[in-house]
């Protein structure tokens, strides 16, 4: 009875922590890729902002700037990485980034019209989609266990960049 009593507990103890091991590995796997995908999407913002940037940059009138800012977003990949995120980020993360998705298109809706990058237009959809970005990555980190950043890490009065934007305050450095 010892016999058979030690052998049921040996065995249990061994599927319970192939279970365990199975678990974690499951978990940090969702992780890894929720990482990933988190990435993925605040690269290809990234790229769309930057392509965004340069239309704005060398606006030329006798281009379709409407045409070519939505070219850029999908260029960029964003609405892929964004399906993504909606398919498999948690639900603060996706909120955050549906938020930054909306202020880049709040930008590209400006460059679109032609606002160029030393506009009021361009500003006024430049800065909130610097704070989205910024708050991506702030529930980005909070979600990967990461400790917060502030703008005072980077020497920085805010995440937006409004206080040191010449167009927006011009007596700004």
């Amino acid at each position: 009875m010892a016999t058979i009593g030690g052998a049921a507990i040996a065995f249990t103890g061994t599927v319970l922590a192939d279970r365990l091991r199975h678990r974690n590995e499951v978990d940090s796997s969702r992780r890894q890729r929720r990482r990933d995908l988190y990435v993925d999407f605040i690269v290809a913002a990234g790229l769309c902002h930057t392509r965004l940037r340069q239309l704005a940059e060398h606006n030329d009138s006798g281009t379709d700037q409407e045409q070519r800012s939505r070219a850029a977003l999908t260029e960029a990949g964003i609405y892929e990485a964004r399906e993504r995120l909606f398919i498999d980020g948690t639900p603060a993360v996706t909120a955050t980034g549906q938020t930054m998705f909306e202020r880049l298109r709040a930008l590209r809706r400006a460059v679109g019209n032609g606002a160029k990058m030393t506009s009021a237009e361009f500003h006024e959809a430049y800065h909130p989609y610097l704070a989205a970005v910024w708050a991506y990555r702030a529930a980005v980190r909070r979600e990967l266990g990461s400790t917060a950043l502030a703008p005072s890490t980077f020497g920085w009065p805010g995440w937006d960049g409004s206080e040191t934007c010449s167009v927006c305050t011009p007596d700004s450095p």
